[in-house]
């Protein structure tokens, strides 16, 4: 009798899974009964995370770990998410990040307007605090309308805060800034700049009341002053530092995004300062949104208008002479137009981009 015809399949045997035996199930654990927590500061794959105060447990600061399952999806500073394992916040312990709630907002930013990979900077903000100074740095209304359409864009409500404007000739109108964006429905704080590291009382206390509970994310180059102003906000002690006396541009001292609170019931996110502010995650017909003195004037433009010139059909040359975008109208248009050539990949002139070229 030949050997094979014993044989049965039953007798065969299996080499093990080198990777695990284990069977695998695709049913998802459910975490609804997990703790929240609010992600304040991203730090080497560690998250730091707040917990609110609930019955008799207090509030917290925790120390959490991302999930295996969780290692495609980035967790950023804003992100409501929920935690197991020891959240008692004792030194040493680690619990395990293991779901993001829905965000309802996203802010991003990309390195220039021709970089495919984005930068999102906080989630689930209500606020884009944009800081310019009126002086050391100059002030660039081509960053303020970048971060202005970037917050339109999140649906985040952006808000001007001049800085500095005791180095400005005319303090009530530093750098003529508020003149410039007088059109719009954009809300503007103004502070002096006492012994050279304070808000002014008024300043602070309008910004307190705007960011009561509300989490506002500050954005801004370096050098204008925002750790000073979550350093007045909070109690923190970030570092502050000056201006480079040779290129005029600030030093950075914020390293990373990180949340922190402002009493009673508000959050406020301090940002590094930026070079650039990119908006290759903005489609060319909505950076529009963000000069709400122009949009009305569009309406006449020929269908699929890029706003380029009135040869192309624009009518925004004509609506901008008619005086409907007030006296500054010729500037904000040449800035749309700047920042609609720089995400067609055409360079923007620097010319442009400072409050009052020609």
């Amino acid at each position: 009798m030949n050997r094979w015809d014993s044989w049965d399949e039953s007798r065969a045997r299996v080499r093990p899974n080198k990777r695990g035996s284990r069977p695998r199930t695709k049913e998802t654990p459910d975490y609804s009964h997990a703790e929240l927590a609010r992600v304040v500061q991203v730090d080497r794959g560690r998250y730091t995370c707040f917990i609110e105060a609930t019955g008799s447990a207090p509030e917290r600061v925790v120390t959490a770990m991302r999930a295996k399952a969780l290692r495609r999806s980035p967790v950023v500073p804003g992100d409501i998410v929920r935690l197991v394992g020891d959240t008692t916040a004792a030194t040493g312990t680690l619990a395990r990040l293991v779901r993001i709630e829905e965000r309802h907002t996203l802010l991003r930013r990309s390195a220039d307007d021709t970089d495919e990979a984005e930068r999102v900077i906080v989630a689930n903000a209500d606020q884009l605090l944009i800081v310019v100074a009126s002086a050391e740095p100059a002030p660039r209304t081509g960053f303020v309308d970048r971060a202005l359409a970037a917050a339109y864009d999140a649906g985040v409500k952006p808000i001007l805060l001049i800085t500095k404007a005791d180095l400005a000739p005319n303090p009530a109108d530093p750098a003529g800034l508020v003149t410039h964006y007088a059109e719009l429905d954009l809300p503007i704080v103004i502070s002096g700049h006492e012994e050279r590291q304070q808000l002014s009382p008024a300043a602070l206390d309008q910004l307190r009341t705007i960011l009561a509970a509300q989490v506002t994310v500050l954005i801004g180059h370096s050098g204008v002053g925002k750790s000073t102003i979550v350093n007045a906000l909070t109690g923190a002690d970030r570092a502050t530092g000056g201006v480079n006396a040779v290129t005029g541009r600030g030093r950075h001292t914020s390293s990373s995004a990180v949340a922190l609170r402002v009493p009673p019931d508000g959050w406020v996110v301090d940002t590094p300062g930026v070079r650039s502010f990119g908006l290759a995650h903005v489609h060319p017909d909505d950076v529009l949104g963000a000069f709400e003195d122009l949009v009305e004037g569009s309406a006449s433009c020929e269908p699929g208008c890029r706003h380029e010139s009135p040869s192309g059909g624009c009518a925004l040359d004509e609506w901008v002479a008619g005086g409907h975008a007030g006296r500054h109208g010729p500037a904000r248009l040449a800035s749309l137009r700047s920042l609609l050539h720089s995400l067609a990949g055409s360079p923007e002139d620097e010319s442009e981009k400072r409050l009052g070229a020609p």
